[in-house]
């Protein structure tokens, strides 16, 4: 055995000396909590595709966030599930839309103890869903959209977001929404912009969370990245925060963990992944089987996306990863 090799052995000898020489370290700081909150019901709803989330309550998403504060994460994510849609989507910027009231509920709470970002995108609120305003012919409408993503950013951030964080892979978005926000007072809220967004076919479960199907077996690939396509990913990302984005974001991650290295190898601002829903739930299922460790294959699949470089890891697995880092 050479002299490297017996080096790297006797650096692996215990946990103790392992712990010590670790290149990456996975921290409670490193996690963001998306969160789903409902309109219209009583008790938190359990989302059968997603083990272990929940459709919050108002009531019970407040106690969610002041334990997840207690536990040391430092930002929440929310997604909202409206009572009604409509073919434009105008809960997003409706100051009494779910996202709206809930963010003022939990800025009555938390105060500045945690960071509140706010998904900013309209397929959650139309009833077609897809991420925008549709033309006569059912292709999304670019330019009337982004106007409504400006609307709905100052929606948010009245409201007490933050961060906004667009999600709908329009042209344009990330300035129309920044401008909004300026022209409105709101110069201090930030943008985390899904810059580099796939097409995937690892959504399922966050569409069963947010009661989304698109409309006669449609799909998004027309305005999301080609899973094939890796150097669109950073002219996305360059063209994002040229437009004013603070942070962006890979989205998936673990399948897209080149991606992560190489934005984290061009840019300097604050690079998040979204380690999403597919992701998540497989790791549940498998767990559930008894195929694999459940707790270990997760601090494995948060501490490589870490390790590829992402500053921000935005993942359902948050609680439990804060609880077992303790």
């Amino acid at each position: 055995m050479s002299y490297p090799q017996r080096r790297m052995r006797r650096l692996r000898t215990t946990s103790a000396m392992r712990r010590l020489v670790a290149e990456t370290r996975l921290s409670v700081d490193d996690l963001v909590a998306p969160l789903f909150v409902r309109e219209g019901i009583d008790e938190p709803q359990p989302i059968v595709s997603l083990p272990g989330v929940v459709q919050h309550t108002r009531e019970s998403l407040r106690k969610e966030v002041r334990e997840l504060v207690g536990l040391g994460i430092p930002a929440v994510i929310l997604f909202g599930v409206p009572a009604t849609k409509d073919a434009e989507g105008s809960q997003a910027w409706d100051p009494d839309g779910i996202v709206q009231v809930a963010l003022k509920d939990l800025r009555d709470d938390v105060g500045d103890e945690i960071v509140l970002m706010a998904d900013l995108c309209l397929d959650e609120y139309t009833d077609h869903g897809h991420c925008g305003l549709l033309t006569d012919t059912g292709e999304v409408d670019n330019d009337p959209t982004i106007e409504r993503y400006g609307w709905a950013g100052v929606a948010q951030a009245e409201a007490g977001a933050d961060v906004c964080a667009p999600s709908g892979m329009m042209d344009g978005q990330v300035m129309a929404i920044r401008d909004a926000l300026d022209e409105e007072g709101h110069e201090a809220v930030s943008i985390l912009a899904y810059a580099a967004k796939y097409a995937s076919a690892l959504y399922g479960p966050f569409r069963d969370a947010v009661d989304v199907s698109i409309a006669d077996g449609g799909d998004r690939k027309a305005y999301q990245q080609d899973y094939r396509n890796g150097r669109e990913a950073l002219e996305e990302i360059r063209a994002d925060l040229a437009e004013g984005a603070d942070m962006v974001m890979v989205k998936p991650a673990l399948a897209y963990l080149d991606l992560i290295a190489r934005a984290r190898a061009e840019v300097d601002v604050p690079l998040a992944a979204y380690h999403v829903s597919g992701e998540y739930s497989m790791i549940k299922a498998a767990a559930a089987n008894g195929w694999i460790d459940g707790d270990a294959v997760a601090l494995e699949h948060l501490t490589a996306i870490k390790r590829a470089g992402a500053d921000l890891i935005l993942t359902y697995l948050a609680r439990e990863v804060a609880e077992a880092l303790g």
